[in-house]
């Protein structure tokens, strides 16, 4: 039996842990948090979007991010800084601005959420598993007639790969989630993707976790690995802090952002750069809460129904009792820190678009670090033939590791146990 090591709990990390020992491996997974999920998972915007599948390379993106300039709550910020892997990723990011590499990208990203949804209700039902789920769609708003019609011409392209994002007036969009008709912005249309999902990705993970480690897979919390062990051009094993060598057959680098530095000491510039994302978690009043089987809620001040505004560039979920409200990018390094501004700018979005909102107690506001590629598309496969046999990757998935990441733990094992995958993998390869 091959034992494999998987560096990170996230529910990158998670999900592939638990398809791996589904396929016969002995696997242990490392991170450096108390528990899975408390980082760049923890408090995420909760959506299964393959509808969100336009990334944010495409020949819109100029035009934006110029207007944004200066702005300290724009949805884009690009913090200048002394940082040439900043510079190298952003200059790949501008090469990807095509529509052409637009067009293939999407793609790419609409096929592996397309299979990593299915994979999730399967895996939703099998395990029995509950984490605040509703599976009610994603309905994509629009305040601005322009950013309405570049949404129409993403959602036909995407409609071609098999994402069934179809258009809606806004008397349509209003129908479909009744809280909109609050808004003091006007809705000037939208799309709804029916058969996308939200969750709380945290909980989630926790509870695969938890049936993962009855199945056998060893979690190591409160562990750090500093570097990969080699031997010639092969990784035989990971050295944690304690200076104690786990060593293994196979390494999985699940790590999100952190991936890129591990790979650094060993002469690999990894294309993965944070892109700090906020959130903020209101809770409702109790007269808010929604059942999960009723096709509707029972007062509508509140949306039950998953929201993109893309023109803010944030999301709206419900988690139960809960409103998670995440969103922006602000590239700043590493940088965790919470930028008031940007966390006002969520709650501001919010509350024009949802002025009667019930809420009780403290807003909690949260960041991570989305772990980019300049293409939006994710890094899953071997690294053996830039000479570095035994290592896997699973990064890089940016703003859509919850909405990928069945499918990515899917197509990880099918190639690491030689089988057909269902999707193409050359995307994917670094």
């Amino acid at each position: 039996m091959q034992n494999v090591t998987i560096l990170g709990a996230g529910v990158v990390g998670v999900a592939a842990a638990w398809y791996l020992a589904a396929e016969g491996f002995d696997v242990t997974v490392i991170d450096r948090q108390p528990s899975p999920a408390q980082e760049t998972s923890f408090a995420n915007g909760g959506q299964i979007s393959v509808s969100h599948a336009e990334p944010w390379a495409n020949p819109e993106a100029l035009r934006r991010i110029v207007k944004w300039l200066g702005h300290e709550d724009a949805p884009l910020l690009w913090r200048w800084r002394a940082d040439m892997d900043q510079w190298r990723w952003g200059l790949a990011f501008l090469r990807e601005c095509s529509p052409a590499k637009t067009r293939a990208n999407i793609r790419s990203i609409v096929q592996l959420g397309l299979m990593s949804r299915t994979e999730l209700g399967i895996l939703r039902e099998a395990l029995a598993l509950q984490y605040d789920q509703l599976t009610r769609g994603i309905l994509h708003i629009y305040t601005d007639g322009r950013e309405f019609e570049h949404a129409l011409q993403q959602a036909a392209l995407m409609r071609e790969f098999g994402c069934d994002r179809m258009p809606r007036t806004a008397a349509e969009c209003l129908l479909i989630e009744p809280a909109l008709k609050q808004s003091t912005l006007p809705i000037v249309g939208g799309t709804y993707t029916a058969t996308d999902e939200s969750g709380d990705a945290q909980l989630f993970t926790a509870r695969l976790a938890e049936k993962a480690a009855a199945a056998g897979v060893r979690f190591r919390f409160e562990e750090t690995a500093t570097a990969l062990v080699t031997a010639g051009s092969r990784v035989t094993g990971v050295r944690l802090a304690t200076n104690e060598v786990l060593a293994s057959d196979a390494v999985v680098l699940a790590l999100g952002s952190y991936s890129s530095l591990l790979l650094r000491p060993l002469g690999v510039r990894l294309p993965v750069y944070p892109g700090k994302g906020y959130s903020a978690t209101f809770q409702l009043s109790a007269d808010q809460s929604i059942n999960a089987n009723s096709a509707t809620p029972a007062i509508n001040a509140a949306p039950s129904v998953s929201l993109t505004d893309d023109q803010a560039k944030i999301v709206f979920s419900r988690l139960g009792n809960r409103l998670r409200v995440a969103g922006t990018a602000e590239f700043t390094g590493y940088d965790l820190s919470l930028n008031s501004a940007r966390c006002a700018a969520l709650v501001r979005r919010t509350r024009q678009i949802f002025p009667g909102l019930p809420t009780t107690g403290d807003i909690e506001y949260w960041t991570g670090l989305r772990p980019v590629t300049p293409s939006n598309v994710p890094l899953i496969g071997s690294m053996a033939h830039v000479g570095m046999e035994g290592l896997w990757l699973n990064t890089g998935h940016g703003t859509l590791g919850w909405t990928l990441a069945c499918g990515s733990a899917r197509l990880l094992a099918d190639l690491m146990t030689k089988r057909m995958p269902a999707v193409d993998a050359r995307p994917y390869q670094f």
